[in-house]
């Protein structure tokens, strides 16, 4: 069977398949500092059996050249292998970002902040693979060539190696066990105690308004010292792995020296041999030495990784569908089910309707009905478990990414503003050009208000718009929706922040978006908002238990038990404001 085409493969099958050139890269210099580093012992073999035997100065100066020009050699090759690892590790972070950074913006929807953790993992990844750390495995599949090398001086000398570099790999397979077992005892606590930390310091003010500070402090150093706990008891571990091998490592070579100069004695061996010996056994064991002290950078690398993996896996293969012409608005969603990750219960359950272009839904019903829920699967946020949701008749699926998000505009329950300039928000961090801008405020009604900032559309609102009041927010927010003259409206209580000034300015823009076309669905309980609504959903715990016409809905309401929830009481209010 062939193997499939570079585009179409996965993207940590795309990255294995280029890595393969920069690996073959750092393992070809890793060669030729291995064959290089043998210069120091053959030097002193042959200053031992053949200078100082002959007292031939030419000889000496003859092999000091040679051994400078390697050594030079060796140099420039190890410097170009570490420089080579550098640009692979930043090559690795270039190629994987964007795509881990999307599924792991994909997995947040549904897996909450955690999933963030994964672009954490890619740096540690990044920074083992860029680190020096990594160069020992490439030094290690020499060291079987070097211990052959010891028994062709004498096999007794290589017996010695073999079982040294032995009780060196028992104390490796230790170490691996340990820091295995210290990274599944840590599992995400690490990544849960950062989300603990960020969401503490986003919400300081309640925490700091509301008494909670000594404890939020308390559980945090709870959390931190259980981690560090964790951490210490695998890092002292991992130091009395390394010490012990340091010992057996000099150990080793004090032993050769002494059976060598046995040997010597027995005239079985020269004495450059026995120096030779030496230091060749110390390079056969170095790598694995030095692969025991960075084995935990290793697991906590590999590891990450393969969290990366199975985040990528989880996502959907990705193929850019056909461009559609623009849609003129038509909403339908069909035998909509979505039962959450986790969950048996489904959070929507066989909800139908059709909305024509140029109206305006309401979506109503008590707490926990599964109207956000709506709003997210509607915008393609959340992918239903079954049915489907229609634009024009074509499926959200079936929409060019770039088509869909400029055809739908999306106001969520929770305001979220990324730090930089109310321009920046509204154009959606893209290249809106400054008419788009403007226009967009100006239908949502909040030109005037942003003008009266500091500096106008430049002003820095800090991050997640903590120098902006909620209504303020909400409105630049509602502007970023419009952006663009969106077909399909989705707002999700678009008014709970807003004054009545500024709820009469929201009223006026959907009456503007309707005006022109575009289908507009909202959830909202204000009985004022009714006036330029069209039809009436309402939903209990995810079952559309009602749709029709505003009047008409409006009037069936009055029926509905007051337990159901007070959010759909007072409709003779409601009725009276949308006439």
């Amino acid at each position: 069977m062939s193997s499939p085409p570079f585009s179409a493969r996965r993207p940590a099958e795309r990255m294995l398949a280029q890595a393969g050139y920069g690996i073959g890269l750092i393992a070809l210099l890793s060669g030729g500092v291995n064959a290089l580093v043998l210069i120091s012992p053959i030097y002193m073999l042959q200053i031992y059996d053949r200078v100082l035997q002959t007292y031939r100065v030419e000889t000496l100066l003859y092999l000091s050249l040679i051994a400078v020009a390697c050594v030079v050699v060796l140099g420039i090759f190890d410097s170009l292998r570490g420089m080579a690892a550098s640009r692979l590790g930043r090559w690795w972070d270039e190629t994987a970002r964007s795509d881990i950074f999307d599924a792991a913006l994909s997995a947040s929807r549904l897996k909450g902040p955690n999933a963030a953790a994964s672009m954490h993992d890619l740096q540690q990844v990044r920074s083992f693979v860029g680190s020096p750390s990594m160069l020992p495995f490439f030094d290690a599949p020499w060291t079987p060539v070097f211990l052959g090398l010891i028994f062709l001086l004498h096999p007794l000398l290589g017996l010695l190696g073999v079982f040294s570099a032995l009780v060196l790999l028992c104390f490796a397979v230790a170490n691996d066990l340990f820091s295995h077992t210290a990274q599944a005892r840590l599992g995400g606590k690490p990544a849960a105690n950062s989300v603990f930390v960020a969401t503490a310091m986003r919400n300081s003010d309640v925490v700091h308004a509301m008494g909670m500070q000594p404890a939020v402090v308390r559980l945090h150093e709870r959390h931190q010292d259980e981690i560090n706990a964790i951490s210490q008891q695998a890092g002292e571990r991992s130091a009395l792995v390394l010490g012990a091998s340091k010992a057996v490592r000099i150990g080793v070579q004090i032993a050769v020296l002494g059976v060598g100069a046995y040997l010597v004695t027995l005239g079985e061996l020269t004495a450059g041999g026995m120096i030779g010996a030496s230091i060749v056994l110390g390079r056969a064991l170095a790598p694995i030495e030095q692969g025991i002290g960075s084995w935990r950078s290793f697991t906590a690398a590999r590891e990450a990784n393969s969290r990366i993996k199975i985040l990528l896996r989880s996502g959907q293969p990705f193929v850019e569908p056909t461009a559609l012409p623009p849609p003129a608005g038509k909403v339908s969603v069909e035998n909509l089910s979505l039962v959450l990750q986790g969950h048996d219960r489904p959070v929507l359950r066989q909800v139908s309707f059709v909305l024509q272009p140029g109206s305006v839904l309401a979506v109503v019903g008590p707490s926990a009905a599964g109207k956000s829920t709506l709003c997210r699967v509607l915008v393609g946020s959340w992918r239903p478990s079954t049915g489907h949701v229609r634009i024009d008749g074509a499926a959200l699926e079936h929409w060019r990414t770039e088509d869909r998000n400029r055809h739908i505009g999306y106001l969520p329950q929770s305001i979220e503003l990324f730090g930089g300039t109310v321009r920046q928000n509204i154009a959606r961090l893209g290249d809106a050009s400054d008419a788009e801008v403007v226009k967009a405020a100006q239908r949502a009604g909040c030109h005037d208000m942003i003008l009266r900032l500091t500096k106008g559309y430049d002003t820095e609102i800090g991050e997640g718009g903590i120098f902006l009041s909620g209504g303020q927010r909400q409105r630049i927010a509602l502007a970023r929706a419009l952006l663009g003259n969106p077909r399909v409206v989705v707002l999700d209580e678009p008014n709970s922040n807003l004054d009545q000034e500024g709820e009469s300015t929201l009223i006026a823009a959907i009456a503007e978006i309707k005006q022109a076309g575009a289908t507009v669905v909202l959830v909202s309980h204000r009985f004022a908002m009714m006036r330029v609504v069209d039809m009436i959903a309402f939903l209990r715990d995810g079952v559309l238990e009602k749709f029709g016409p505003r009047d008409q809905m409006l009037e069936e309401l009055r029926a509905v038990p007051a337990q159901v929830g007070k959010k759909v009481a007072g409709v003779g209010e409601a009725r009276k404001a949308a006439v």
